[in-house]
């Protein structure tokens, strides 16, 4: 049975039980000496036969539709309820619902949503977890392949061109001075070969390590700086002072000079570069120049991703980032970054 039909019940039994009650009253209080009498009494101008069933109806029709809108409310909030709940949306419980079958009912909803809260809150921690876990994997084996592929190309393409670049420098330098065809061509050969070294050096310097790896910064710039001198035909000059740094800031810092000096050594065609890390007045600063063939800032900052992401980088531990190029003069990259922490060091 459904829920119009209880109803509709309900409403006919309640206007039977009126009726015979309204019936009973009246036979009590006036008593008939002939049923024929039924026709003639009145009540409120209208005979009792028609008065008594018209308000035993009236009344059982009335109960009837206020009690059904009533369930009717109680159901259509349980089932959005519901609803709610299965969609995974949070359930607003009411109150004080009309009826104590609908109070409990609520009172089970609130304990399930609880239920659902408490494993999706774990299924996500359990996801996040996961997901870390995958990340830190797969940062590992990046840098593992890194490393891997760096020492590959150290140890074999970087070899081969500087044997080359030995091989053709002999050449030149055994062949008689003449302006032919061939020693023109051979002292392109030996400057292309040139390039190429630069190159692979940049290309090795990209595939180091992101992170320091327990190293300070000032360590991590000096290893850097002393290998290129080294293996790079370019007059390399640095000032690092010592300073404590988070960790943040010193990877982001040895990163920018990473790829500061990669763009050097691959566009540059410079014969100095100068590396400074100082602290003054609150501010970390990283500068480092170089003689070269300079560049147009604004061209090459709309399509150079290497820009992009170095400045991205000084933005990220709070600092600015400034460069300025001049053909055939050089250029300058300047990162400042406020370390107020500093300060409160010093003055204790």
């Amino acid at each position: 049975m459904n829920t119009i039909q209880r109803q509709l019940l309900i409403c006919a039994c309640l206007s039977i039980v009126i009726f015979f009650t309204l019936s009973a009253v009246f036979f009590v209080l006036f008593p008939l000496d002939e049923w024929s009498l039924v026709w003639e009494r009145e009540i409120m101008d209208v005979p009792f036969i028609i008065f008594a069933p018209s308000l035993s109806t009236a009344i059982g029709i009335i109960f009837g539709i206020t009690s059904g809108f009533l369930w009717r409310k109680q159901l259509h909030s349980v089932a959005a309820g519901l609803q709610d709940l299965e969609q995974g949306r949070h359930t607003d419980v009411p109150p004080s619902p009309a009826l104590e079958e609908f109070r409990t009912i609520w009172d089970r909803v609130e304990k399930l949503q609880k239920q659902m809260m408490e494993q999706t809150k774990l299924s996500q921690k359990l996801a996040n977890e996961k997901a870390e876990d995958q990340e830190k994997r797969i940062q590992e084996i990046v840098s593992q392949e890194r490393n891997r592929l760096a020492r590959e190309l150290h140890d074999s393409v970087s070899q081969q061109l500087f044997a080359a670049s030995m091989l053709m420098s002999a050449i030149n330098e055994s062949k008689p001075l003449s302006d032919d065809r061939e020693t023109k061509q051979l002292k392109m050969a030996e400057e292309m070969i040139h390039q190429s070294q630069l190159e692979m050096r940049a290309l090795l310097l990209h595939l180091r390590p992101v992170a320091l790896k327990g190293k300070s910064l000032q360590e991590g710039m000096q290893e850097l700086l002393v290998e290129l001198s080294q293996k790079v035909p370019m007059n390399i000059k640095w000032k690092i002072e010592p300073m404590s740094l988070d960790k943040g800031i010193e990877d982001h810092l040895f990163r920018i000079l990473q790829e500061s000096v990669s763009n050097t050594l691959r566009h540059s065609k410079a014969a100095m570069l100068e590396v400074l890390l100082i602290h003054r007045d609150d501010l970390i600063i990283l500068r480092v120049v170089d003689d070269g063939i300079g560049f147009d800032v604004e061209e090459t900052k709309a399509g150079s991703y290497g820009l992009q992401n170095m400045y991205e980088r000084a933005v990220e531990i709070g600092g600015t980032m400034k460069i300025v190029s001049v053909k055939n003069k050089g250029t300058r990259l300047e990162v400042k970054v406020p370390m107020m922490s500093l300060k409160g060091e010093e003055n204790d």
